[in-house]
């Protein structure tokens, strides 16, 4: 992923190089112009403002990476952001492998103990960070559960699926087996990747969709079939996000930004796209005689919020045999 051109930093020299005295600087900073990210880099608050969470945490990444005199090795929910993986929430730290934790790098960063395995290590954004596999089992064994199968499953998304509905199994159990060696070089945190990894999919396109499918499970429902293929009129085909096979069922995450990137992309507005996906998910019932559930980020809190969205349309997890 590259995010350099999205939210520039601003060196110190480059602002007396356009005549920004020290005065000036201070007075940007004090009025909210610009932000300190580390002493001598700068960002436009305006540019960070309009960054995603990722862009926010790949950003402070670049800027302390400018003036460490070693190359720091960015892992966990760092590394993850350079890879380009979802990050649920922002803990404000920036984390790095050292073999030396009592040395600092200064605020807000977080040393963790490891090997600097050059084998685990790649380049991104201009920056050094653990591998795709290696992120993954940090990710696992440190973060929420919630957030560790957000950031698998969009590890495998990267490494087994090719649009618009390819997903390449063998491929996703190559990646398995790798990120089931490198947990393995410890026993530290085995259980919890192991959990993570054995239900990850890549299948899943949001992170919207991975939390709903542990909120399915939560409420009793078998392991949803992901991104559905129905034939659709004239010889397409529509993508169901989810198919709750052991109740005939539909479901739908739909997160804010869908229409409005859905909108861009096409070049409409939103409503034409509103209008489009009504004809879409009447279609889908009509041919397949299920019905569909759609619900959004406020009914995947936890499961009895999802549960109570369910049952307005009708659907309640299986009863099983006690």
């Amino acid at each position: 992923m590259a995010f350099e051109d999205a939210v520039p930093l601003i060196s110190r020299q480059q602002l007396e190089a356009l005549g920004w005295h020290s005065r000036r600087v201070r007075h940007a900073v004090d009025a909210g112009d610009l932000q300190v990210l580390r002493r001598g880099v700068y960002v436009r608050s305006a540019d960070l403002a309009r960054s995603t969470t990722e862009e926010k945490i790949v950003v402070r990444a670049r800027a302390l990476a400018s003036v460490s005199r070693r190359a720091p090795l960015f892992c966990g929910l760092t590394a993850a952001a350079l890879l380009g993986l979802p990050v649920l929430r922002d803990d404000g730290a920036l984390h790095i492998v050292s073999d030396d934790p009592r040395s600092s790098s200064g605020p807000g960063v977080v040393r963790h103990r490891g090997a600097k395995d050059d084998a685990v290590v790649i380049e991104t954004s201009g920056v050094r960070c653990t591998s795709l596999a290696r992120t993954v089992v940090d990710v696992a064994r440190s973060a929420s559960h919630d957030a560790a199968v957000c950031v698998a499953d969009a590890a495998l998304r990267q490494t087994a699926f090719s649009p618009p509905g390819t997903y390449d199994a063998e491929v996703a159990a190559v990646f398995r087996d790798e990120v089931r060696r490198i947990a393995a070089m410890t026993t530290r945190g085995r259980v919890r990747v192991e959990r993570v990894i054995g239900m990850a999919d890549g299948r899943a396109q949001l992170p919207g969709e991975s939390i709903s499918r542990l909120r399915l499970l939560d409420l009793g429902f078998a392991t949803p079939s992901l991104q559905v293929p129905v034939p659709g009129p004239r010889g397409g085909t529509y993508w169901v996000d989810f198919g709750l096979d052991d109740v005939g069922a539909w479901g739908e995450f739909d997160g804010r930004v869908k229409y409005r990137e859905l909108a861009t992309a096409a070049r409409q507005n939103a409503s034409d796209i509103v209008e489009r996906e009504k004809q879409r998910e009447d279609w889908i019932r009509g041919t397949t005689q299920r019905r569909l559930a759609r619900w959004g980020w406020r009914d995947v809190r936890d499961a009895r919020t999802l549960g109570q969205r369910l049952r307005a349309f009708g659907i309640e997890p299986p009863r099983r045999q006690p």
